[in-house]
C-alpha cells in the first residue's frame, strides 16, 4: 500500500483541482479503518498548513441502516475548518464541486471542551451553548461516491461545506429525539425526519464522537461546532436550486445554489 503522505498527496490535490481519483482501496483492499482515519488526519494537516483553521467535527453514518450499506457496524466521523463554512444567504456555488449533495443536521456550539472516554449525552447538552439547524454539502473525491468505508473516512466524510441557521434553542428542556424536520428542494417536499435519525439521539451521536477521540488522546474544544449527522438522505444540487430544512423548535435554513 502506498504511504499515506502519497495517499493524502493524492485526496488533497483532487479535493484542489476538483477532480476525481479511484477509491484508496483499490491499490490496498485490505485498508482498514485506522489507515483510512490516518489519511484522513494528514490531509486536515495539508489544509491547516494552506491556512485553514480547525472549527468543528462532523459526524456521518449515524443510522444504522446506512453503517450497513456501508459494511460497518458504528458512525465516523470528519473534521470543519472555516473554509467550509457559508454563512446566511451566501449561495453555494455548485460549479467548483464535481457532485454536490446536501443533507439536513443539527449542530451543536459548545462552550465547554468535551473530552473524555466515559462522555454522555448528558454532558454534550451541558456543554452546549445553543442547538442550531444546519445544513452540510457534501462531496466527494470518488467519482459516484464509490469505495469503501475506509476510502470514506480518508475523504474526511465527503464534507465539502456547511451551513448554520441564524436561529438557534437553548438545550435546556428540549428533547432532541422529537425534534420534527422537514426537508424541501426548491419547494417540493424532499423527505421528513426527527432527531432520533441521528443515532437515537442527536447528543448520544456527538458523545460517540467524543470518546472515539478521546482513544487517540483527543477532544472537541469550547468554540467549536458538531454536526451530530445527517436526519434524512443527502440530496444531489444543480445551479437553480433552493434547499430548506425546517426544524420544531430550531427553526429554519436555507442555502440557495447557484
Amino acid at each position: 500500500m502506498p504511504a499515506v503522505d502519497e495517499l493524502a498527496s493524492r485526496l488533497h490535490q483532487a479535493a484542489m483541482r476538483g477532480g476525481y481519483i479511484p477509491p484508496l482501496t483499490d491499490d490496498d483492499p485490505a485498508m482498514d479503518l485506522e489507515a483510512g482515519y490516518a489519511v484522513q488526519d494528514r490531509v486536515l494537516q495539508l489544509r491547516q498548513a494552506a491556512g485553514e483553521l480547525l472549527v468543528g467535527v462532523k459526524l456521518g453514518l449515524t443510522s444504522r441502516a446506512r453503517q450497513r450499506e456501508m459494511g460497518g457496524n458504528e458512525p465516523l466521523y470528519g473534521w470543519l475548518t472555516d473554509a467550509m463554512v457559508l454563512d446566511v444567504g451566501t449561495p453555494l456555488d455548485v460549479s467548483t464541486y464535481g457532485q454536490p449533495r446536501v443533507e439536513p443536521e443539527i449542530a451543536f456550539l459548545l462552550d465547554r471542551d468535551l473530552y473524555g472516554s466515559g462522555v454522555t449525552a448528558a454532558q454534550v447538552m451541558a456543554a452546549s451553548s445553543a442547538i442550531v439547524p444546519a445544513l452540510e454539502v457534501m462531496d466527494s473525491r470518488y467519482r459516484n461516491y464509490s469505495g469503501k468505508l475506509p476510502d470514506l473516512i480518508a475523504d474526511n466524510a465527503s464534507t465539502a461545506r456547511f451551513l448554520l441557521g441564524a436561529t438557534s434553542a437553548a438545550p435546556k428542556g428540549i428533547d432532541l429525539r422529537t425534534i420534527g424536520c422537514t426537508f424541501e428542494r426548491n419547494g417540493e417536499l424532499v423527505d421528513t425526519a426527527a432527531g432520533a435519525a441521528a443515532f437515537g439521539h442527536p447528543a448520544a451521536a456527538v458523545a460517540w464522537v467524543v470518546r472515539s477521540l478521546a482513544k487517540r488522546d483527543e477532544g472537541i474544544e469550547a468554540g467549536m461546532v458538531v454536526l451530530s449527522g445527517a436526519l434524512t438522505s443527502a440530496v444531489p444540487v444543480k445551479s437553480g436550486d433552493v434547499i430548506r430544512a425546517t426544524f420544531d423548535r430550531l427553526g429554519t435554513v436555507k442555502l440557495e445554489c447557484r
